[in-house]
């Protein structure tokens, strides 16, 4: 991990290859309004789109406005015949600027929801990833809502005095002044036997007592599986309630199971607060937010409110814009220090931040799909270099990008031995076609004779789980003779089939194929291709009868399960959506192995093994009869890692390649994609971008239409930055050819040189209006 940049000087006077004039100075106007007599100018961040303008401006404070602008406010101003958005970065008493200043229209409120560590934190950010400050507030800081905003304001106004700060600053409802608890004590952690769940890693204790202390340890961290042993109810707390289901909605009110790393998150958690200090945790979706929730809830450290108090808040998009921003508030005021949520909490206010925890960073959600495209584990590590905090990245596998943070040294290596590994996990098989030769016919089914007979076995002691990597009912279809794939006649996507004896329907464009007939050779029959989790779970209805099946799925009827009984049971479930059963799966079939595998791509490895661990997490251990079967012919570097339960070698394997090849993490790598001609005027200005450092550019598919009428041709990219005549025409030919991609790469101690000098190119492609559309992304997750 490369150290931070020095950001405190944000404004940019000049742009590499722009000539400036100067501008005739407009002669002053009278004052309409007198101005403040104490720090009269406000350094302020505008919401504004060009890069050109990523810099500070200054704005006289009127003395009406003087108490409530103070730094971190929203304002609105005048900027180029039109009211725009901002922030208070600073009040100074002088200006750099020699014209004339304009004053502030108004303060939108005087709370100040921007602070300081946020502010550097997001330009920080802006800066490693070639971006805007104003595009990064938009991710840092939640939409206002004014009634949650006086909501709050008004319960912090009846407060008594010595509940200034929540009156649940340390652990347990010790009091402003108190002293915090000494011991951190975790749910599930054995309290009875006076264990710890960090107690089988390797300087688990150490790291523990190093945060609990004060200090800021980075760690990359081997989940052990399983769940966490239960804790002793407590008769004076509700229970938790289970996952969300579609739309959003709860599902009944039965306790949550305790995976083990969610309760090893908690005790981490407090610990940071034993010390006083405050924490923060980003996992990748809301499921996962309900386990971290529920365990810390069983460690003593409940879900804050704003009547009764509490030490946690969740910050997720499900939670709807008034209780996500009163969340933000609470925790902005200090009335609540330890937060829990999706990508977007990693930028939340958390007052003297100690422990910053990354959960799963291999998932797609924990990257943002929005310019500048962070991803939630570099702006952890960003954070944790600015603010001190401990840095915990943890998953069940390991990224190689965590790998390379290991073998930089930048973290610590922090997993469990070998002996206690194999004693938690449970028993993993591969039946692969070499595996299943003596099986006969029955080995060519998609479920062979000896996935069938385990799954039998297993039910009579408990449910059984099945992954299936494709959701829906046949998601793929081709012609019946041919085996051509079958595609849409208006758009060219795929055809899939929503159910039995259904009409095909085309994946992008929606596009009904009631006629269908084979280009290749006139067949209008159709075969499946790929059986999506519906599918899966008809056909295991039909073959154990009288054994309940459960779907889970964003797709599925009943939406993602949280949480399934220990009663025998098929639970069917898409990647990412498995729920946790009480005491553990009696086994685990995960289907199509050769699917998870069969894509082309840099991770897809990583990918495939992140995706059989976080389901055979969920099985129990060996001794107890777990097993867990892989049924496909995948990969052999994924599959062989999977049975010998060691994603760590992977990792180690696939980095050393990488560093082989000049491929990310060994280098840093920028991916510049749009119309060939901005492509080129693009990189023509970045010094780094040398021919033997820059690959292609070669042209890329267009990206599926979406929410598009049938037959219509295809937009820009997503996520693209035009110029002047993007739209319009400009240039011959330039709106019908193929976008490009251009990958530049360069050594790790080059990246932060690579981000600025694309960021000045950007500026200068601003403020000329160069025609097109181009995309800039650093770090992305696929280059191919």
């Amino acid at each position: 991990m490369s150290e931070p940049e020095d950001t405190s000087q944000a404004v940019q006077d000049t742009l590499p290859g722009v000539s400036v004039a100067p501008a005739p100075r407009r002669p002053a106007a009278a004052p309409s309004q007198e101005v403040a007599a104490h720090l009269p100018v406000a350094r302020l961040a505008l919401d504004l789109a060009p890069p050109h303008l990523d810099r500070a401006f200054d704005y006289l404070v009127p003395a009406a406005m003087s108490d409530d602008a103070q730094p971190g406010v929203r304002v609105k101003v005048r900027f180029a015949g039109r009211d725009v958005d901002g922030y208070v970065l600073a009040r100074t008493e002088r200006s750099d600027h020699d014209g004339r200043l304009l004053p502030l229209r108004r303060v939108v409120s005087p709370e100040p929801v921007l602070s300081p560590a946020v502010a550097r934190l997001a330009r920080s950010v802006a800066d490693h990833y070639a971006g805007t400050l104003s595009d990064v507030l938009r991710l840092a800081v939640p939409p206002r809502h004014a009634r949650a905003e006086q909501a709050l304001a008004a319960a912090v106004a009846a407060a008594p005095e010595n509940d200034a700060t929540g009156g649940t600053a340390a652990v347990g409802g010790v009091g402003a002044g108190e002293a915090p608890v000494a011991a951190p004590q975790a749910a599930g952690s054995g309290a009875a036997s006076g264990g710890s769940v960090w107690s089988p890693y390797r300087a688990g204790a150490a790291f523990l007592a190093h945060v609990a202390g004060g200090g800021a340890p980075r760690a990359v961290w081997t989940a052990l599986p399983g769940l966490a042993p239960p804790a002793p109810p407590d008769p004076g707390s509700g229970p938790v309630e289970r996952g969300r289901g579609a739309g959003g909605a709860r599902r009944g009110a039965d306790p949550l199971p305790v995976t083990h790393w969610a309760a090893a998150v908690a005790e981490a958690v407090r610990a940071a607060r034993s010390g006083g200090r405050g924490a923060l945790v980003v996992v990748p979706d809301a499921r996962d937010v309900d386990q971290v929730c529920a365990a810390l809830d069983a460690a003593g450290l409940p879900a804050w409110d704003a009547a009764t108090g509490g030490e946690v808040v969740r910050l997720t998009a499900d939670e709807g814009p008034a209780p996500r921003y009163r969340g933000f508030l609470a925790v902005l005021h200090g009335r609540a220090r330890v937060v829990v949520g999706t990508r977007a909490a990693a930028f939340a206010p958390v007052a003297d931040l100690g422990l910053v925890v990354c959960w799963n960073d291999g998932e797609d959600t924990l990257a943002e799909p929005r310019a500048p495209y962070p991803h939630a584990r570099e702006v952890l590590a960003l954070r944790s270099d600015q603010e001190g905090a401990a840095f915990l990245l943890g998953s069940h596998g390991r990224t190689v990008a965590a790998q390379a943070l290991v073998a930089r040294g930048w973290a610590h290596d922090l997993a469990a031995p070998r002996d206690v590994v194999r004693a938690r996990a449970p028993r993993v098989r591969a039946l692969t076609s070499v595996e299943l030769a003596a099986e006969g016919p029955g080995a060519a089914a998609r479920i062979p004779t000896a996935a069938w007979r385990a799954a039998r076995s297993a039910l009579e002691q408990g449910p059984v789980l099945v992954q299936v990597p494709r959701s829906g009912y046949v998601p793929v279809v081709a012609c019946g003779r041919c085996r051509t794939p079958a595609r849409c006649t208006v758009c060219h996507g795929p055809l899939a089939l929503s159910g039995a004896g259904a009409t095909p329907q085309c994946a992008w464009c929606g596009a009904l194929a009631g006629g269908w007939s084979c280009a290749e050779c006139h067949w209008t029959g159709l075969r499946s291709v790929r059986v999506g989790s519906q599918r899966t779970a008809e056909e295991l209805g039909r073959a154990f009868a009288g054994v309940p099946v459960q779907v889970s799925g964003a797709a599925a009827a009943g939406g993602v399960l949280g949480a399934v009984s220990s009663r025998p049971a098929l639970v069917v479930a898409t990647p990412g959506a498995e729920p946790v059963a009480e005491g553990g799966y009696a086994a685990a079939l995960l289907l199509d192995a050769a699917v998870s595998t069969a894509h082309v791509g840099l991770d897809v490895a990583q990918d495939a093994l992140a995706r059989w661990l976080a389901a055979a997490a969920l099985v129990r251990p060996a001794t107890a009869g777990g097993q867990v079967l892989l049924v496909g012919d995948a990969a052999p570097a994924p599959t062989n890692a999977l049975v010998r339960w060691d994603p760590a070698l992977l990792a180690d394997r696939e980095l050393d390649e990488r560093a082989e090849l000049s491929l990310p993490p060994a280098v840093r790598v920028a991916a510049v994609t749009g119309d060939r001609p901005a492509v080129a005027a693009l990189l023509g200005r970045v010094e780094l971008a040398r021919p033997d450092a820059v690959l292609g550019p070669v042209e890329v598919p267009a990206p599926p239409p979406r929410g598009r009428a049938p037959g219509t041709g295809p937009g820009p990219l997503p996520g693209t930055a035009k110029g002047a005549g993007a739209g319009d025409g400009a240039g011959p030919g330039l709106l019908d050819a193929p976008p490009v991609r251009a990958v530049v790469r360069v050594p790790v101690r080059d990246g932060r040189r690579l981000a600025r000098e694309l960021a000045a190119s950007l500026a200068v492609r601003s403020a000329r209006r160069e025609p097109g559309s181009v995309r800039v992304e650093l770090d992305p997750k696929e280059i191919l």
